[in-house]
């Protein structure tokens, strides 16, 4: 099969609490951030919120993943390069994907050891605030990619959570390398101020001396450019990629297509819950773009996509949602 999309990023499965301020500061978890944990931390952190399980919200994440599911329901034929372990969680994941109907590389799966999880903690004010126990995600590594998913490709989107490996990082890398040799378009997320803050060397190798196009949102540019405010920040990602997409939360989004700034909006909702919203944008963009939409259409329907996330519990919509988006396509 032709792929017009290509992902790479952890594969997780996510369990989502409602929880406090207070729950967070007793805990000391920075708010907002995502935070890499083990097993045991998390099993401490499940242990204290035990009265929050029964609302509890399980589903199959990993920021790419969202990302390549949109992409998929949206009508691109996609791939997706994971890692999961032979356990419950592991197939939990895999059948997800295949009912969303996301490719995957297959050689790399049903692997000893423990499939990656993520506890995201939701606050009364929508906030995610994210624990990730990579587990066995941290060894997706160079020999984990199909080089033949590679031809006819329109885009590469790489995760930027993977500079939290070192493996992770290298097949990133390599995945960069081949999408070049193909000329496939190569698209990359900060994924969060925290990765930016602490993995910046990281992600600059991730990246390289320029790819086609940054996914981030505000504070993430910020951080990155060092800049203290939004239009120096923009200027200076162009050193680092030809186009860009800075998402503003309720304040819609920021977008670069390489010669003009455009503007666009999002939908007034009530947020209920930030967790996806991110992936959500970067999956329905390029989407978007792949189906022959222009950078300015394709950042309306993000916007509009990321809202309808926002709007729920869970880092994704149910898959007849994702028609309901695709009817505005």
């Amino acid at each position: 099969m032709a792929y017009q999309i290509l992902g790479i990023g952890a594969a997780l499965v996510d369990t989502e609490l409602r929880v406090s301020d207070d729950d967070l500061t007793n805990l000391k978890i920075p708010k907002g951030l995502m935070t890499l944990c083990d097993e045991n931390q998390q099993g401490r952190y499940i242990r204290y919120l035990r009265e929050h399980i029964d609302s509890a919200h399980r589903a199959c994440g990993g920021s790419a993943a969202n990302s390549m599911i949109a992409a998929s329901q949206l009508g691109c034929n996609v791939h997706m390069t994971c890692r999961v372990a032979d356990d419950e969680d592991g197939n939990f994941f895999l059948d997800d994907l295949v009912r969303a109907g996301v490719a995957y590389n297959t050689h790399a799966q049903k692997l000893a050891g423990t499939t990656g999880k993520c506890l995201v903690l939701v606050t009364p004010d929508a906030e995610r605030t994210m624990n990730t126990s990579l587990a066995i995600s941290a060894e997706l590594g160079p020999e984990n990619i199909h080089d033949e998913i590679f031809p006819d490709a329109s885009y590469l989107y790489i995760e930027g959570y993977l500079a939290t490996s070192e493996t992770g990082k290298a097949a990133a890398i390599k995945m960069r390398g081949q999408a070049q040799k193909t000329n496939t378009k190569i698209s990359m997320s900060l994924s969060d101020p925290g990765i930016v803050e602490f993995f910046k060397p990281q992600l600059k190798e991730m990246l390289g001396d320029k790819i086609d196009m940054i996914f981030c949102n505000e504070a993430e540019a910020i951080k990155w450019t060092g800049c203290e405010a939004l239009d120096a920040a923009a200027e200076a990602l162009k050193q680092d990629a030809k186009a860009f997409a800075i998402t503003r939360g309720s304040q819609g989004a920021l977008l670069f297509d390489g010669s003009d700034y455009t503007e666009v909006t999002t939908p007034k909702i009530k947020a209920v819950d930030t967790n996806g919203a991110g992936d959500m944008f970067a999956g329905t963009f390029l989407a978007a773009l792949c189906l022959g939409k222009s950078f300015a259409e394709a950042g309306s329907l993000a916007c509009k996509g990321a809202a309808m996330v926002v709007s729920q519990m869970g880092p994704r919509l149910a898959l007849d949602g994702y028609q309901n988006l695709k009817t505005s396509f």
